[in-house]
């Protein structure tokens, strides 16, 4: 593993507590960022505090990122308990149930879209002040391959993620100036609890539209973001970074 240096550095990894997430923790943790975990599952914090307490500064928040008031909370805590906040990975998501679009059931489709896309926005929100405030900040949102091409029965995450890919374009240009960088990366699947929530159908699908011929492995996904995070990522805002295996043709 290349070392890319994060020492000082201060972040919050939303959804961090299992898959992408954790991994994304464990390598910043690893560059010698202090990490505060943000998730639902209390419990599966704790598993991953004991974890990866072992690796650097790291501590956990139960928040609900489609909520407002959950979202400032957390901001005002974890900017007391490490002194600042330097980097946002907005990594908290669900895929939501496989379906066409037409069948899709309104309940089911707000739920991906306040999880997906509104809960980075928030998160997004809620650290660009005090960052702008400091002349610094890295802010990296999870988006997916999904999102640049739509994946059949997800249509609810394929707006999600596309949706997300415009919201890091446009804050990319707004802060463009500010030394606060805004990024997304678009990776393929990744076997994580989320296939929990797919059908074997559509996990076929996603694997036979992939190049390389297999899922993308989470360390994967967390190099990338780590070096996003860093001070060298100093020229590139508003961007999308592929992580696809080769399936993406732009």
């Amino acid at each position: 593993m290349n070392k890319i240096d994060l020492g000082g550095r201060a972040a919050i990894v939303t959804g961090g507590a299992r898959g992408i997430g954790y991994a994304c923790a464990e390598r910043l943790l690893a560059s010698g960022a202090a990490v505060a975990i943000w998730d639902q599952d209390s419990a599966a914090i704790e598993q991953a505090i004991a974890a990866l307490g072992k690796s650097g500064t790291v501590y956990g928040t139960v928040v609900d990122v489609t909520q407002e008031t959950s979202v400032d909370a957390a901001t005002k805590t974890a900017d007391t308990r490490m002194g600042k906040i330097d980097i946002l990975v907005n990594n908290a998501g669900i895929t939501g149930p496989n379906k066409t679009s037409w069948e899709y059931e309104p309940a089911e489709w707000r739920r991906v879209i306040d999880v997906d896309l509104t809960g980075a926005f928030l998160c997004l929100r809620a650290v660009v002040p005090s960052m702008k405030a400091r002349g610094y900040g890295r802010i990296v949102n999870m988006a997916s391959v999904a999102g640049k091409e739509g994946n059949p029965n997800a249509p609810a995450y394929s707006a999600a993620k596309a949706g997300l890919i415009g919201l890091t374009k446009s804050a990319g240009k707004e802060l463009a100036t500010s030394g606060v960088t805004v990024n997304c990366v678009t990776p393929a699947a990744a076997k994580t609890d989320l296939f929990n929530q797919m059908s074997q159908q559509h996990i076929d699908y996603m694997l036979s539209k992939i190049p390389m011929n297999r899922f993308i492995e989470t360390a994967e996904i967390a190099a990338l973001v780590a070096w996003l995070s860093s001070e060298e990522c100093s020229f590139s805002t508003g961007a999308v970074f592929d992580l696809s295996g080769g399936r993406a043709t732009y």
